[in-house]
């Protein structure tokens, strides 16, 4: 077998390839009947044998797959140089320049990095460097990456590692995520005006802890939005109290905007906007580069000082490279061109509309939460109890597909149905995914669904646990292709 980029492969010569030398826990969308994708373009992706998926969850193909602009950007620099990011080249200051102009005028230093992970690592450098503190706060549900440090910080993997060789550290405090409908505090049970307040204390008694243990805060870590934990929106002012509250204390505020950011909220190009807040550390990665590897740190020029301080360089040896940074140019361009922001306030307010009148139809939706391109549909099996509605929201997925929609669940209960597609999503996609969703729905409340059963769905966050043998068991005790790709749809991060 040779290199040769027009090389064709089968889907199962792909996938017995795969199984070969791929480790087996990088999983697969569909594990039992996995997608192989081998083209796209704006909101849809093409298998191998041409039929077109409606892709509503790419929040990293952000202004559309394989957007001309974008192509053409990347592949011209590319023919010219692309080289160490230590030589002086122009495109790194452009976008430097350009993304702070959209940022708050305190957040004006920048340090280019590959991807998201790097980006929340970097800024968790920083935060140390600055305050010389050592104990961090994080949210419950939170993913802000796959290194070691960021697994420390993210409940929503480190809670669901089973050999014991990884566990929270010491010096990591877990606040409660501000989630009004499943939370703590639920909004059957305060007035919503008092629920920023209520999140916010829980944060505040893990600084009073630090204090009394003569420790020192280092930072405070959470997504603008929360998306893996369930897209989640905070109580209006969460964010300002919570930032008050840990600045005071003598740390600083890291918004990791990696997939909730550019633009995606319509109303703001950035999330922690949409809250009223500055943090003093931003993060961006995914969208930053349409699908390829760019992200940044964004922080004060006191923090930066502090960081310059420490006795070494910091180098990245691709990080704002020639070639990343026109892309992240020619993403920023179509932003603008495309009018996606627009876009995202037109299609968010069709969905909220068209998404409350599913409720009204189907008592299978307890909850409706989200803005421009991010939105959550919680799943009940009862409103009263709010009893998840895991394997619905399984069979909603898995039968989205076969229909060509591509959806995903999350959240600890794995009941959230989530919409975060490439900002180029329209009118019609959204009035196609309405009109399905009803559809499958409407399977359920008729009984024509085979959800299966559900001690057989994880409720750990993960939908990727059960192993080959475990499908060839099942298929042998005659259970159907539905009721098996119940386990294994996406889990984007």
């Amino acid at each position: 077998m040779d290199g040769s980029a027009n090389l064709k492969m089968s889907k199962w010569e792909t996938i017995n390839l795969r199984k070969k030398f791929v480790g087996p826990s990088c999983t697969l969308f569909y594990k039992s009947d996995p997608l192989k994708i081998e083209k796209a373009l704006g909101q849809y992706m093409y298998d191998e044998e041409g039929q077109e998926y409606l892709d509503c969850i790419n929040n990293v193909c952000h202004v559309g797959h394989c957007h001309p602009a974008v192509v053409e950007a990347g592949s011209k620099q590319m023919y010219k140089l692309n080289t160490n990011s230590r030589f002086l080249h122009d495109n790194l200051v452009v976008l430097a320049q350009r993304l702070v102009a959209t940022m708050p005028p305190e957040l004006c230093m920048v340090y280019f990095v590959n991807s998201g992970s790097e980006a929340n690592d970097l800024a968790l450098r920083l935060a140390r460097h600055h305050t010389k503190g050592s104990e961090i706060i994080a949210l419950d549900r939170a993913y802000h990456g796959h290194v070691v440090s960021l697994i420390d910080v993210s409940t929503y993997k480190l809670n669901h590692i089973t050999d014991g060789m990884h566990t929270k550290p010491d010096f990591v405090h877990i606040a409660e995520c501000p989630d009004t409908y499943r939370g703590k505090y639920r909004d059957t049970e305060h007035p919503m005006e008092e629920m920023a307040d209520l999140y916010a204390s829980s944060v505040d008694d893990i600084i009073a802890k630090i204090q009394a243990d003569k420790k020192q805060v280092c930072c405070y870590i959470a997504e603008s939005m929360q998306s893996c934990g369930g897209q989640i929106i905070y109580p209006k002012d969460y964010l300002k109290k919570v930032f008050r509250s840990v600045r005071s204390a003598g740390g600083v505020c890291i918004a990791d905007e990696v997939q909730v950011g550019f633009g995606r909220v319509g109303t703001h190009m950035w999330s922690f906007d949409a809250q009223g807040s500055v943090p003093d550390i931003v993060t961006v990665g995914k969208p930053m580069g349409n699908g390829h590897p760019i992200a940044a740190v964004f922080t004060t020029r006191e923090v930066a000082a502090s960081f310059a301080a420490c006795g070494i360089e910091y180098f990245n040896t691709y990080g704002g490279n020639p070639v990343s940074c026109a892309i992240g140019m020619a993403v920023l361009d179509v932003i603008k061109s495309d009018k996606l922001m627009e876009n995202a306030l037109k299609v968010g307010d069709f969905l909220s509309l068209k998404f409350n009148e599913l409720k009204s139809k189907h008592q299978l939706i307890g909850n409706i939460r989200g803005v421009g391109m991010f939105w959550g549909l919680d799943l009940v099996k009862d409103r009263a109890t709010r009893q998840p509605a895991t394997q619905e929201a399984a069979y909603i997925v898995n039968r989205a597909k076969e229909e060509h929609i591509l959806l995903s669940r999350d959240g600890p209960d794995d009941n959230v149905i989530k919409f975060k597609p490439p900002m180029c999503f329209s009118l019609a996609n959204a009035e196609t995914l309405v009109k399905h969703l009803d559809l499958l729905m409407t399977e359920i409340a008729e009984g024509k669904a085979a959800p299966g059963d559900e001690n057989q769905v994880p409720s750990n966050g993960n939908s990727f646990v059960h192993d080959e043998p475990v499908h060839k068991k099942l298929k042998t005790n005659g259970v159907s292709n539905t009721e098996l790709n119940l386990w294994t749809e996406p889990s984007i991060n």
